[in-house]
């Protein structure tokens, strides 16, 4: 089983595959946090691209929030893996329990990461959105819901790992897609790493600050 060693590893390889959009004057790269900070970091860096985030909050089933019902977005962008819901039978009372604690938790992480600091405006602009791995989509699909609103010039999708049937699903929905590996059976994105620690919110503030350090010193 080939894996990579961490998510700076994942982020370095990942940028190789990248190399075109290197000096992009319209590129930007926007992670999710909190695990595709790191990787967003490293093809940003790598790049010479600005770099952000885009906060987004996995809707976990009850005893099992390893797996995704769906994810919310900020301007109320919610997206619901509607094959979950119905193998699990979750009704409609649950998924808005959870939503409304995910949606506590996202506006917590919106004011801690971005420090007062407003949102990047990607109107007319190439989106490469990064995440550490893909498993059910929900997430990444309600980040692809919301950078739509508005109104990119194109929206590229990167991450180390992803299971084919996804990736698939996937490359209908966005101008292009960037997978490493795509695995069957998959089973879960941490098992593709040798180190899949969790990434703290100090990191993530620690990686924004060396971008903006590193944009302000160009």
């Amino acid at each position: 089983m080939t894996t990579f060693r961490n998510r700076t590893e994942a982020g370095q390889i990942l940028a190789q595959k990248l190399r075109t959009y290197t000096n992009c004057s319209d590129a930007i790269v926007l992670a999710l946090p909190r695990g595709g900070v790191p990787v967003g970091y490293e093809i940003a860096k790598a790049l010479n691209l600005p770099f952000d985030i885009c906060v987004v909050r996995k809707l976990g089933i009850p005893h099992h929030p390893e797996l995704a019902m769906g994810a919310i977005a900020p301007n109320g962008v919610r997206v619901l893996n509607y094959d979950i819901l119905s193998e699990w039978g979750i009704p409609d009372k649950t998924i808005d329990k959870v939503s409304a604690k995910e949606l506590r938790e996202l506006r917590r992480r919106e004011y801690s990461y971005r420090n007062n600091h407003l949102p990047v405006d990607v109107k007319n602009r190439t989106v490469i959105l990064v995440d550490d791995g893909i498993a059910t989509g929900s997430t990444i699909r309600a980040v692809i819901a919301l950078i739509r609103q508005q109104q990119p010039k194109r929206i590229i999708v990167a991450v180390p790992v992803a299971p084919k049937s996804v990736c698939k699903e996937l490359q209908s929905e966005v101008d292009k897609l960037v997978c490493l590996k795509m695995p069957e059976p998959f089973y879960a994105v941490g098992l593709w790493y040798d180190n899949f620690s969790q990434t703290t919110d100090e990191q993530v503030h620690k990686l924004l600050e060396k971008s903006t350090a590193i944009a302000n010193a160009a």
